[in-house]
């Protein structure tokens, strides 16, 4: 989760916060891609999870990875809780159950994307191994159970966790219990953006097949391929999955504006504390709802990039989209799946393509798509067609609109080769969650630990 701001800028009507998100709009010679991605920390002697205190701990790594990259501590009071990049070109920052997250720069190619990812394992391995301590890039947190995970202490996540069982069954779930890969993209125009918005809401189900790692919970299987898509059904379904009215014709930043002062509000931040505001949406708080209960009551433009960075749907609107549906993974994946939408979406020959071939799915046929394919992932249909087939047409317009970038390496290789895990997928018509399930079938014979070995970073 991004890093919580404290702008203090006054908030008169909702104009400004329709203007903060137009805000984002910039000349397409100005796109860059920002990745993010997540991994569980364990200790390679038990496979056992990482507390936040101690000498081999959490708060340890992030305090070695401060005196190895030089970037400013987050605190959280007393608590180290992140770290950010002086000049702003990423941050390190914690999810509620120690996964570890790396918020990477704007950058201009996928080629520096996926050095910046090596970049960061390496230094992070530096950090960690003599500690004892790896990471695996998974969707779902395959062995411990919720009270075997450990707390981070940031205050946000103490409202959420108080939170989240009030509005649906599998919050803290999400929060404690799944990781992600996660990228974010921009946007020309208001007309560009609702283009994008309806794209990707309708790609996302398919980009929770192709990247589905999450079959396992405390040790099982658990009967599905993407643990971590179930969980996202029912987690706060007032601020969680596609949102309807994108899809329309008329969507405008106003719309997405309006729906976002209707969701309850998880905290706002003043003189450093948080303060729980569970009980009241943002309208409310600009209509005055904390007059009395606390001094400092006027919103803030602080408080309303907090409050949209606590909605979670599966595109969710900044002043960049982010493309919210993947499962995390390995080392070729954190690489393949900016990949994936900036092929689609930085490139007019191939948002063409693909609303072409998307053209006649219906909105409940993409909610039923996304609720099967927790379940059956690529073997899941719309339209009549095997969800397999139409990842092989999407990924292939994709690769199109790599090599139209034109971005070479070193190597003269463009963009594209970072693709080839997905042909591979959509070749052998397994996930990677099938894989591990032959495994664990297999050669594994029933134990879900050697997964920690053979897959961790």
């Amino acid at each position: 989760m991004a890093r919580d701001t404290s702008d203090g800028t006054p908030i008169t009507g909702k104009a400004e916060l329709v203007a903060y998100l137009e805000a984002g709009c910039k000349p397409e010679s100005e796109f860059r891609i920002g990745t993010e991605h997540e991994k569980f920390p364990f200790f390679k002697g038990d496979n056992t999870p990482v507390p936040y205190d101690g000498e081999r701990s959490i708060s340890a790594i992030l305090k070695g990875m401060k005196d190895k990259l030089g970037w400013d501590a987050i605190m959280d009071g007393d608590n180290i809780i992140g770290l950010a990049e002086p000049h702003g070109m990423g941050a390190i920052s914690l999810e509620p159950g120690g996964q570890f997250e790396l918020s990477g720069a704007a950058l201009k190619t996928l080629h520096e994307t996926c050095r910046e990812s090596n970049r960061h394992l390496a230094v992070l391995r530096g950090v960690a191994e003599p500690m004892g301590i790896g990471f695996l890039g998974i969707g779902g947190s395959p062995k411990w159970t919720r009270a075997e995970t450990p707390r981070m202490p940031k205050s946000r996540y103490e409202i959420m966790t108080r939170y989240m069982p009030k509005v649906g069954s599998q919050g803290l779930d999400m929060m404690y219990r799944t990781c992600t890969i996660q990228v974010n993209v921009d946007f020309s125009s208001e007309a560009d953006m609702r283009r994008k918005m309806a794209l990707s809401q309708k790609l996302q189900p398919l980009s929770t097949a192709l990247f589905a790692s999450s079959p396992f919970t405390e040790g099982k299987p658990n009967g599905l391929l993407s643990w971590r898509g179930d969980i996202w059904r029912d987690t706060d379904n007032n601020r969680a999955g596609l949102l309807d009215f994108a899809f329309r014709d008329d969507f405008t930043f106003e719309r997405y504006v309006d729906w976002a002062l209707d969701v309850p509000m998880y905290f706002i931040i003043r003189d450093g504390r948080y303060r729980d505001c569970t009980h009241i949406t943002f309208r409310q708080f600009m209509d005055g709802a904390l007059k009395g209960e606390i001094d400092e009551w006027q919103p803030t433009m602080g408080d309303w990039t907090n409050h949209i960075s606590t909605l979670f749907p599966d595109v969710r609107l900044k002043r960049f989209l982010e493309m919210r549906g993947a499962d995390g993974g390995t080392w070729r994946r954190i690489c393949a799946l900016p990949s994936f939408w900036v092929g689609l979406l930085y490139d007019h020959g191939a948002m063409d393509a693909a609303e072409q071939l998307t053209a006649d799915w219906q909105v409940e046929d993409i909610h039923r798509l996304r609720d099967e394919v927790p379940r059956l992932a690529l073997k899941a249909e719309i339209g009549g067609r095997p969800l397999v087939d139409i990842a092989r047409e999407v990924v292939g317009i994709a690769r199109a609109g790599l090599k139209s970038r034109g971005n070479l390496n070193g190597d003269g290789q463009d963009e594209s080769v970072f693709l080839n895990p997905l042909d591979e997928i959509i070749a052998k018509k397994t996930t990677f969650a099938e894989d591990l399930l032959a495994l664990y079938h297999g050669r594994w014979k029933g134990s879900v630990d050697p997964l920690f070995e053979e897959f961790q970073y």
